[in-house]
């Protein structure tokens, strides 16, 4: 059923087209529309303003081609004839001119020609006609069979006994109005083939433009199915700074983040993987080897050393994934306690005194090192301490120094762990609190890490309202350093804001190893 479905959906390509075909026919008829009827209500206007102006300039010629006999009024038809018939066939209109009672005396055709002579006109038009004139559309009182329009003005002339205006008639001018209609049909063809060569290049553009407007939204749907088949390569071009660009832009970076997420979750699954088999290896190697007598006894002791060893290496990696986890979950929360951060910092050095005999490492700046209490959760900031030196100590070389420095401010505590060594990249800066982020890809010298440790660190000092930076010179040294706020509620806002206060950096000179009291 899905699939009938999918198949009788319309592309938004079709749905855009569509619409936008529908509104330029819609807009094309209602032009139409609306310059038939003001091209007709002109050409009538027009029309009627032609027939007046001649109907009444027939009328002057009449009143002054008129001569009276006693009572009696005639009129040149000579003379008229020959002005009618030139008016007539120059509008097109045909022209009569009728006495006061509507009989017709005298007609010239340049019309249709089909009116009936013997008709005389109604006494209600010709009241019009010999007062202020006339203007209608119809048939004058059965003078023509079709609609026409109609224009009469009144006949005047000068009556030589009262010496008064008088009317003795009126002057018709009449045009068929079947013309309109020829007109109008005339008009919406020429409008109709323009309509039609304009709809085709709209047409065009539209589906050109509907095309280039979804053609990024296929690439996104294409890329979007390869990346649920796990292929994060592909990337939609960005060929516009509207919001069509803005979305393919956002889409290129979430697959840069997806590819990046891809990228950390294989690395993470390979670190686990690597994690957990050698240890686990380690420790079922010898426990066997213990059991089928392969080692002797007096070296069991030796090697359940190692086991133990790599029992709490796991453990630590779990506790690590533990602490993942509640910091995913938002469940990691400050149990907080005033202590002492002196004491804190020889506990965690305690916990590498071997190694750091075995690297022959140098001690320094807490040979004269007082009590310095501040307020945090003692266990959390005993694993960034933990992990900081565990860091340190990793990456310092034979040796070499690690060095601390603990400055205690009115309004918070900055702690400096320093080493030397062959420093980070600085490249690599901007990545190293990264979850999952190793500086060392081969494991030569971080073998027993995940990348996790450094993202712990500062999601710890950053729960604690502080913050922690870090800064590298190759060849010579790393520098790790944090600060606390002395009250952590209230000056969390207000610390998160300042900067580390700047420490001279002078390039240590080595002395002789000191082993930590």
């Amino acid at each position: 059923m899905g699939n009938r479905f999918a198949g009788k959906q319309k592309t938004l390509f079709k749905k855009y087209l569509g619409i936008t075909s529908l509104i330029i026919v819609i807009s094309f008829c209602f032009l139409g529309l609306v310059m038939i009827v003001f091209v007709s209500q002109y050409w009538q206007n027009e029309k009627r303003e032609v027939l007046s102006k001649n109907a009444y300039s027939v009328a002057e010629v009449a009143g002054n081609s008129v001569f009276q006999i006693d009572e009696d009024y005639t009129i040149d038809g000579t003379r008229m004839q020959i002005f009618m018939t030139a008016f007539a066939n120059n509008i097109g209109a045909d022209i009569f001119l009728t006495d006061r009672n509507g009989t017709r005396l005298l007609s010239c055709y340049g019309s249709s020609g089909e009116s009936d002579a013997t008709v005389k006109i109604s006494s209600d038009i010709m009241e019009k006609a010999l007062s202020n004139g006339y203007s209608g559309q119809g048939n004058l009182s059965g003078v023509y069979k079709t609609p026409h329009y109609v224009v009469g003005a009144p006949i005047k002339t000068i009556s030589n006994t009262s010496g008064d205006e008088i009317v003795i008639g009126a002057v018709f001018a009449a045009a068929s109005a079947s013309f309109i209609d020829s007109y109008r049909m005339e008009v919406f063809r020429m409008f109709l083939l323009a309509a039609l060569a304009a709809f085709l290049i709209a047409f065009c553009v539209v589906w050109l433009f509907s095309y280039n407007l979804v053609r990024p939204l296929r690439e996104m749907a294409v890329a979007a199915k390869r990346f649920g088949d796990g292929d994060f390569s592909m990337r939609v071009p960005v060929n516009s700074n509207d919001e069509i660009g803005e979305l393919a832009l956002a889409f290129n970076n979430m697959a840069s983040s997806l590819s990046s997420g891809e990228y950390v979750r294989r690395n993470f699954i390979a670190n686990v993987s690597h994690e957990l088999k050698t240890p686990m290896t380690t420790i079922a190697g010898f426990i066997d080897g213990i059991l089928d007598g392969t080692i002797p006894p007096e070296k069991e002791s030796y090697y359940l050393r190692i086991v133990s060893q790599e029992v709490k290496r796991l453990s630590r990696l779990v506790r690590t994934m533990l602490d993942l986890s509640r910091i995913d979950n938002g469940e990691l929360k400050l149990r907080p306690a005033r202590f002492d951060l002196s004491n804190t910092i020889f506990n965690a050095l305690l916990s590498f005194e071997k190694s750091i005999e075995d690297k022959r490492l140098e001690i320094r700046g807490l040979e004269d090192s007082g009590s310095v209490y501040v307020d945090g959760d003692p266990d959390m900031i005993h694993q960034v301490l933990y992990n900081l030196i565990e860091n340190a100590v990793k990456f310092t070389n034979e040796g070499g120094y690690i060095e601390f420095r603990i400055e205690d401010l009115p309004d918070r505590t900055d702690v400096l762990i320093r080493n030397s060594g062959a420093g980070i990249a600085a490249e690599e800066i901007s990545l190293i609190f990264d979850r999952f982020y190793k500086t060392d890809k081969s494991r030569s010298q971080d073998k027993n890490g995940m990348g996790l440790g450094l993202y712990i660190v500062r999601t710890i000092i950053r729960l604690h309202g502080g913050d922690i930076t870090v800064s590298s010179v190759e060849n010579e040294y790393t520098q790790f350093q944090f600060y606390l706020p002395k009250k952590v509620e209230s000056q969390k806002s207000k610390e998160n804001s300042r900067e580390f206060p700047k420490i001279k950096e002078a390039k240590p000179k080595l002395k002789e190893p000191k082993t930590p009291q």
